[in-house]
């Protein structure tokens, strides 16, 4: 049977999200609905009872797909060698024209949804693929399911007077913890890194935690710089977000303390190195302990253990090179850009090699 590709394009309604969500001051805007029009794809996350969150950022809108009612496919998520390839061809294209934005598991049948853009600039598609257990790709058309959105309040303009425009990174990721999405991202506010968390079912968006930093490699507070990727955990007893950055930072939240229209200053519990851009981040356990994998641009995939994140001293004055928690370069782990957790022992992970993409399953090291 033909696939039938969802073109995701801008209509009227999208068009008026945009303006509202970048305009300040401008009251978030839910909607909800049959046949998401998404302008981009970028961060996804995994919620219960067949939601999947993904962000749009060029909307700086976040969309609630229920995907309970997607027809069935084989359980697991089958290695897909040039899976850029495969998808490009699918969607008649070059794979240079293509970026793989995301990878998230469905716990339950273990599917692997992927976001990815099809071209650039303002005619870029936003297209959802899933691959299943029998290595078969399809393409999730969004015009029968039902979704949510939200706005998120003033985000970065899109053509700002003299200067770049931030508003692809209005939302840089996302993470669901009960009953809650949690989203980082900028504003067009003077302190622009951003912490939001949103109920679900969504009603409202407020203005969001304003986040800061100390970046040890660059001796300063930083308040604009994003949340790159970040995940939730228990240190001490209290949930955390532990969230790393550009240059590459990595800091500990108190979900307690994100409350809307405050500033907090995060605990920089390690510096991984300058000249480096973490991409994503899974947490897992193995033999009695427990471990962060970060795939970043620079550095290989890490191996970080949490044991210490709860009692390492924080590191509030300049350093050089790394310091606070250590980490352990995989070296067998090469080209890793995206990854999640498959099952206890293994990942799926999106890995560029000499002759394409690939997706797939990997031991837990």
């Amino acid at each position: 049977m033909r696939n039938r590709i969802t073109v995701v394009t801008a209509g009227i309604a999208a068009a008026l999200l945009t303006v509202a969500a970048s305009r300040p001051g401008t009251p978030p805007t839910v909607h909800h609905g049959v046949g998401a029009k998404m302008q981009s794809i970028s961060a996804l996350a995994i919620g219960p009872n067949g939601v999947l969150y993904a962000a749009d950022p060029q909307a700086a809108t976040i969309y609630a797909l229920d995907l309970s009612k997607l027809a069935s496919a084989t359980p697991g998520t089958k290695d897909v060698a040039n899976i850029d390839q495969q998808v490009a061809s699918m969607l008649g294209t070059a794979p240079s024209e293509l970026t793989i934005s995301d990878l998230k598991v469905e716990p339950k049948s273990r599917n692997s949804f992927v976001a990815v853009t099809r071209g650039q600039g303002p005619n870029a598609q936003a297209v959802l693929m899933r691959v299943d257990g029998a290595g078969k790709i399809d393409v999730v058309s969004l015009d029968n399911i039902s979704f949510s959105s939200l706005g998120l309040p003033n985000a970065p303009d899109v053509n700002p007077n003299g200067g770049r425009s931030n508003r692809s990174q209005s939302i840089t990721n996302l993470q669901y913890l009960i009953g809650r999405v949690y989203i980082a991202g900028l504003s067009n506010e003077e302190f622009a890194s951003k912490l939001w968390a949103v109920g679900y079912p969504f009603k409202e968006a407020d203005r969001g935690t304003s986040v800061e930093i100390f970046h040890g490699s660059h001796g300063q507070l930083e308040t604009r710089s994003p949340v790159y990727t970040f995940l939730p955990m228990t240190v001490n007893g209290e949930q955390d977000l532990i969230a790393a950055y550009l240059c590459t930072p990595l800091v500990r939240f108190s979900v307690s303390s994100l409350a809307a229209g405050q500033k907090v200053r995060g605990t920089t519990i390690a510096e991984l190195g300058a000249g480096n851009r973490p991409i994503d981040m899974i947490r897992y356990s193995k033999d009695g302990n427990e471990y962060l994998l970060m795939s970043n641009t620079s550095r290989g995939v890490m191996k970080i253990p949490t044991r210490d994140f709860g009692t390492n001293k924080a590191i509030t004055s300049p350093i050089e090179g790394t310091a606070g928690i250590g980490y352990e370069t995989i070296s067998s782990m090469t080209g890793v850009q995206q990854l999640d957790l498959l099952d206890a022992g293994h990942a799926v992970v999106v890995a560029k090699t000499p002759s394409g993409v690939n997706l797939q399953a990997v031991a837990l090291p």
